[in-house]
């Protein structure tokens, strides 16, 4: 800015990003925070909104706003594409495909993950994934939509095809959304409909491990995976699913024999992770190291091996097994900041120390699993501690009322209030239902 001071550039709008940015308001440099959406979002609550129970607001705030208190943090639009290391530039995208580059001094990485297709990307036009809102409203369109559907069907196979949804993928989220899918057929839509029964409806839940949520203590998992299948959900482990169809799977066995063929006209996949594609251009102009999925060696202090102007926080930080989750990516971006603090000061920077708070994951309405430490709960007790932890984390004052709120209503109450969803239209390039095939309709009617 012509200042003289430190420019540092966040990339990435997460919870690494957003603590950082934060961590640094009034700090002596100058901030600017991109992201492709220029929006914080609650990821561990995606699949709430896209089962109905939370809005978008809910979970979601601008980030222009959150940080509007802070005079040295500016927020900007944009998906960063490309890095000059030498001239310390970064190339943003415009969502209209234009350009435009941003210098900096202290650049910090904390642009997350994206959902691993494992080398079939093909199977994303038909099994969505769930890490942005974007994902989260897909699948919101189509689980109610495939209820509707089926109501305009008779009785037979196509019918049973669209009350049949496969999810795939046995870790938190997996786990989150079975559950949902089955509480939601079973409490909110069970006396909605004339010509279909939803409590009919097939959750099934592959995972190629020998247990589900294996992040947690074996007799936790065991017993969500006992409260899963007393909601109904078929659980099947110790299979990959090879394929991915407009009208189901194939799933394999990993111990071998022949394969297995399941007809569901829903597919929502949850089973991998990967880096986004700046985060491996990063990676690979810097001449740093990383694993499979993308994530970046990096130092003790959360920094490129050779560039201790760059930060790689969060998911993408590959060192010393980090877990992906969301304290990981907060304590990185406030590590980070520090950091750049104590190099402001003239001070050494600390090694970063991760401290495991624990894990958490919803199952089914009084019914969750929370992992602290020595502290293990699940059922009621477990849904007490899931539900405090999320409400703490969640930002904006008014977010959190509203979403006890809507929690409180939901307990009392079957409803689920935000079900709407929209069709899309003939002219978008997005086919929003998986009988759509991209091909203009011979016929329509009006």
């Amino acid at each position: 800015m012509g200042n003289g001071r430190t420019r540092v550039l966040v990339i990435g709008g997460g919870f690494g990003g957003l603590f950082c940015a934060r961590k640094l308001g009034g700090a002596d440099v100058d901030v600017t925070l991109l992201d492709r959406a220029a929006g914080h979002v609650f990821q561990p609550l995606l699949y709430q909104c896209a089962t109905g129970t939370l809005s978008v607001g809910q979970i979601s705030r601008s980030l222009r706003e959150e940080l509007a208190g802070h005079r040295n943090v500016t927020t900007l639009l944009g998906d960063a594409v490309d890095l000059d290391p030498a001239a310390r530039r970064v190339t943003a995208r415009r969502p209209d495909a234009t350009s435009y580059t941003l210098d900096y001094d202290v650049l910090v990485l904390a642009a997350g993950m994206r959902q691993s297709y494992f080398g079939h990307e093909e199977f994303a036009r038909w099994a969505p994934g769930m890490k942005t809102l974007d994902d989260a409203l897909t699948i919101r369109r189509r689980l109610f939509g495939a209820f509707e559907i089926a109501e305009t069907l008779p009785p037979g196979p196509e019918r049973d095809s669209w009350l049949t949804f496969v999810v795939t993928g046995g870790g938190p989220t997996g786990v989150e959304l079975a559950g949902q899918i089955r509480e939601m057929a079973t409490r909110a839509l069970a006396h909605e409909f004339h010509s279909i029964n939803p409590t009919d409806a097939r959750v099934l839940l592959f995972d190629g491990g020998d247990r589900l949520l294996t992040s947690f203590a074996p007799g936790l998992s065991g017993k969500a995976t006992r409260t899963l299948e007393q909601l109904g959900v078929e659980v099947h482990l110790g299979v990959h699913v090879t394929d991915v169809r407009r009208d189901g799977v194939t799933v394999s066995p990993k111990a071998g024999g022949p394969d297995e063929e399941h007809t569901a006209r829903t597919v929502l996949w949850t089973a991998g992770v990967e880096a986004v594609p700046f985060a491996r251009r990063v990676a690979e102009v810097l001449g740093a190291t990383s694993d499979r999925s993308g994530r970046i060696a990096v130092d003790a202090d959360l920094t490129v091996p050779g560039h201790p102007e760059v930060f790689v926080i969060g998911d993408l930080a590959g060192r010393d097994h980090l877990p992906g989750v969301a304290e990981n990516a907060m304590q990185g971006g406030l590590h980070a900041a520090a950091c750049i603090r104590a190099d402001l000061a003239g001070a050494p920077r600390t090694p970063y120390r991760y401290r495991d708070l624990g894990s958490a994951a919803y199952i089914s309405r009084g019914h969750a699993l929370l992992q602290a430490g020595p502290v293990k709960l699940a059922g009621f007790p477990g849904w007490l501690g899931w539900g405090l932890i999320h409400i703490a984390f969640l930002t904006g004052v008014q977010n959190r009322v509203s979403t006890v709120a809507t929690w409180l209503g939901t307990i009392a109450r079957a409803r689920r209030t935000d079900r709407a969803f929209l069709l899309g239209t003939s002219t978008s390039p997005e086919q929003p239902y998986t009988w759509s095939t991209g091909e203009p309709d011979v016929a329509s009617t009006s």
